[in-house]
């Protein structure tokens, strides 16, 4: 690669250069930055697996020779897949990470969203596997994926989500979890970080659930009269729908020390209750949801906190299964399956920040395929 014009893609591999090759020396026919730049510009492009990888590099071999060293041609699927099977995963996605913090700016007090994802088509069921989990961190404002850690096989997300909060920079950010990540410990390692919670509170927390409800419930029963609290509405229409949410917050210290295990949360100041009506076709739902905040008893700033945790649904998740076709993928084997979603990953972040055209993600990988040009502004990257 030395020999040739600075490539489009340069900033981006210098933050996978640490990588370990997980090859014997002999077998490197094919250097390792290298496979990652064909990968990334695949998976812009529409390939969803490594037979489409090797195609699509065939495909554009004259115009990769353009900026990198290819004595010995394109990698075959085969080598695709057994190199990125081998890959650490973990450390892959420190890179990645390395790469995102490098080329963007997470403003003071955005809403980082995490939530799990399960990889369906990684599953075996023939031989009792499931698929793999992975648990991603969402910039609401900035629309970036910040990190991704695979769930360990014999874990579940309680355990994968501190490990993604002591990796990324989110100190003085509101970091919102759904309902599973409402442990004390998590709670504790957002603090550490210096960064604010707003976590969703079920059923299931028992103790803590039946206390938030029965306040709530005795607030309302005497409109709030005495009550310290904070009230707040919104109503949105549009494509026939009619979606009215109204927040209450209880932040009074007295009030909050009626909680059990008060003590155990750190940090907690602020109670929410917030309740959604969503009218369509004549139909009405109402739904009533409870949290749990650092943060102080705003009610505007946390029905906007609890509204943009679903930035991930929306925007993540949706996305990957509907433009990238995530859900049908087959990739099975070893840590193959994790690689790929980092690389799913890579490729929404540069197609989201390429903003030169107003298309979907899914237009836009089409465009990127069909157009060399519009390929390589997506490759500058986030950072512009």
């Amino acid at each position: 690669m030395n020999d040739k014009p600075t490539a489009p893609t340069a900033s981006m591999t210098d933050h996978f250069a640490s990588l370990d090759d997980p090859r014997l020396d002999r077998t490197k026919l094919h250097p390792l930055p290298v496979m990652i730049v064909m990968t990334i510009c695949a998976v812009i492009c529409g390939a969803d697996d490594w037979v489409s990888v090797a195609l699509f590099g065939n495909a554009k071999l004259a115009w990769f020779r353009t900026f990198l060293d290819l004595p010995n041609g394109i990698p075959s699927h085969d080598t695709f897949g057994r190199v990125f099977a081998r890959l650490d995963p973990e450390r892959f996605q420190e890179c990645f990470l390395a790469w995102i913090q490098a080329v963007s700016e997470i403003t003071h007090g955005q809403v980082i969203a995490f939530d799990g994802k399960v990889l369906r088509g990684s599953c075996e069921r023939g031989l009792g596997k499931a698929g793999i989990d992975m648990v991603s961190a969402w910039a609401t404002a900035n629309h970036l994926v910040l990190g991704q850690i695979k769930v360990d096989d014999k874990s579940n997300e309680i355990t994968a989500l501190p490990k993604l909060l002591q990796v990324l920079e989110i100190a003085g950010c509101i970091v919102t979890i759904d309902a599973i990540g409402c442990q004390t410990a998590i709670a504790q390692t957002a603090v550490d970080r210096n960064a604010d919670y707003v976590f969703a509170v079920k059923e299931n927390q028992g103790h803590l659930y039946e206390d938030i409800t029965g306040l709530f419930d005795a607030a309302q029963e005497v409109n709030f009269k005495d009550v310290p609290h904070d009230y707040c509405k919104t109503t949105d229409k549009g494509h026939g729908r009619l979606e009215i949410r109204q927040c209450w917050t209880i932040a009074d210290a007295t009030l909050v020390d009626y909680l059990r295990n008060r003590e155990g949360w750190p940090n907690l100041q602020t109670i929410v209750k917030v309740v959604s009506e969503r009218r369509v076709n004549g139909e009405t739902t109402i739904e009533a949801r409870y949290f749990i905040s650092s943060l102080p008893g705003d009610a505007g700033r946390l029905l906007h906190a609890v509204r943009s945790h679903w930035g991930i649904e929306n925007s993540l998740h949706w996305v990957l299964d509907i433009a990238f076709n995530e859900d049908h993928h087959r990739l099975r084997k070893d840590n193959g399956p994790a690689n790929f979603a980092v690389f799913r990953h890579i490729a929404l972040n540069l197609l989201k920040h390429e903003t030169t055209i107003k298309a979907g993600i899914k237009a836009k990988r089409l465009r990127a395929g069909w157009d060399e040009s519009y390929l390589l502004k997506v490759l500058v990257g986030p950072s512009n």
